[in-house]
């Protein structure tokens, strides 16, 4: 195709065919099994091994703060560098054995370590696990924003690439828990040392088969991306220079309320999710004393939302749409969540064991995993409006450095999330290697209140940010057409 085609408006514009955004969403099973797996992380080392839930918090917020150093770094990268193969295609190619081999030494300690040893461990293995994610992650959340500029397939890339994520999580996780993690007589699976090795080299391969994949079946894409357009092309002579052009675009970027409110609204939201995988394992297997098989009903009823997830996200933005899409889903998915572990504490819920409370507990569960997948969506379609704004703001497209605040927001669901609820396990004193009697009735209501009333408290109180967000498909379409006068050479509209 030729370049003038690919400046086409109209050609900017395309719908992608089926086989792109399968190439693309393919990217997004690799978090799938990072996610399924991370709800058994801080479970390995704290009850398995026996490192401290304090220990395990300063380890992730260790990697959190790497995150926040490194994220936007590989951002402004993915922006600046000029290749043959691209901008982004080189850093995903070469984060894919990085990640895979990372992800298998986490869950693969050496026998013999102390305490001290696997905190240094789990540490280390975990920061490579997430620069080894930031390289990948962050020029694959870019590909999204670059493959059109229309409004409503934006948010159908990103449905699709949501959907692939959460079918995929889903059974993985249902896998993990029936044949990685089984019930043990009367222990659970995830309780079990030996198991966690299966878990290593599985998801060890998977991740870097699922990056590959990826990698190449998308690169057929490379010629028709922005950093191809010749009015985008830029010689930067010196890192510095670089690093300049990045510290030009953060400064716009934190000065665009839209920017603030959606990057405002994903930290709250990943920190609430970081807190509920962790501290939700924990009130599953010690408060409501669910199985393995049990757990993955919760996986199991999150399949109708995720297969209705791309035509759910475009209805509501289409109907609402997006700020008010994110608000009107978010609020009802919140409620949802936190009621099972509300009506505990209130002694409204069935008695543990009963098959009433799998009815009741999971009953919930389903209807909120119908909203539950638009918010992620519908987020990630705005990023890549805003870096249509960053262009018409600086003429400079920042999408690597706009979308790493996505996969930062996706890494402090085990950072700042792990941080926070290991701290917060330390608070209420719960104990290491728990069982029935080792456990009172406190450290079980810290367990609900922390996923019930103080959920509720982090995710209302940061909705108020989604309201600052101002690009509506109006705004969007004027961004658009000035940009497109501009990319044909025309002077600009006063």
């Amino acid at each position: 195709m030729s370049e003038a085609s690919v400046r086409d408006p109209a050609f900017r514009r395309r719908i992608l065919p089926k086989r792109t955004k399968i190439a693309f969403s393919s990217g997004a099973l690799e978090e799938a099994m990072v996610s399924a797996a991370s709800i058994t992380t801080m479970l390995f080392y704290n009850q398995v091994l026996g490192v401290s839930a304090a220990l395990c918090g300063t380890a992730f917020f260790i990697a959190s703060v790497v995150d926040g150093i490194s994220d936007p770094l590989v951002g402004g990268l993915s922006d600046s560098v000029q290749t043959r193969w691209g901008r982004g295609h080189p850093l995903m190619f070469g984060a894919a054995f990085p990640l895979g081999l990372c992800f298998y030494l986490m869950y693969q300690p050496p026998d013999g370590l102390s305490e001290q040893g696997l905190f240094w461990w789990f540490t280390l293995t975990m920061v490579g696990v997430r620069i080894a994610k930031t390289f990948y992650a962050v020029p694959h959340a870019a590909l999204g924003a670059e493959l059109t500029d229309n409004y409503d397939e934006r948010t159908s890339i990103f449905g699709w690439n949501g959907s692939f994520m959460m079918v995929g999580g889903i059974l993985i996780s249902v896998f993990l828990m029936f044949v990685v993690f089984p019930t043990d007589g009367d222990q659970n699976g995830m309780l079990v040392e030996s198991r966690y090795q299966t878990l290593a080299i599985l998801g060890g391969v998977f991740c870097f088969v699922m990056v590959m994949l990826c990698t190449l079946g998308t690169a057929d894409q490379i010629p028709f991306l922005h950093a191809q357009d010749q009015h985008m092309k830029r010689v930067k002579t010196t890192y510095a220079d670089a690093l300049q052009l990045i510290g030009r675009n953060i400064r716009v970027l934190l000065v665009n309320p839209s920017y603030i409110s959606v990057v405002a609204c994903w930290l709250v939201l990943a920190i609430a999710g970081g807190i509920t995988s962790t501290v939700g394992t924990y009130a599953l297997i010690y408060a409501f004393e669910f199985t393995s098989e049990q757990i993955a009903i919760r996986d199991i009823i999150r399949l109708p939302g995720a297969l209705l997830c791309v035509a759910v996200s475009v209805y509501f933005t289409r109907h609402l749409d997006k700020k008010y899409a994110v608000i009107a889903t978010l609020a009802i998915t919140a409620f949802l969540l936190g009621l099972p572990y509300c009506l505990r504490l209130l002694g409204w819920a069935p008695a543990n064991g009963s098959i009433w409370l799998l009815v009741v507990f999971f009953s919930i569960y389903f209807l909120a995993f119908i909203t539950y997948p638009v918010v992620s969506i519908v987020i990630d379609s705005q990023l890549t409006d805003i870096a249509d704004e960053h262009e018409l703001q600086t003429g400079n497209r920042a999408e690597g450095l706009i979308m790493s605040i996505r996969t930062f927001g996706m890494k402090a669901i085990w950072g700042i999330g792990g941080l926070l609820s290991g701290f917060y396990l330390e608070f209420i004193d719960f104990p290491e290697n728990a069982s029935a009697a080792t456990l009172t009735q406190e450290h079980i209501d810290g367990l609900l209140y922390m996923m019930g009333p103080i959920y509720y408290i982090i995710i209302y109180g940061g909705l108020g940010f989604c309201f600052m967000y101002r690009i509506n498909k109006k705004r969007h379409e004027e961004i658009l057409q000035e940009l497109e006068r501009r990319r044909s050479g025309e002077s600009p509209s006063l």
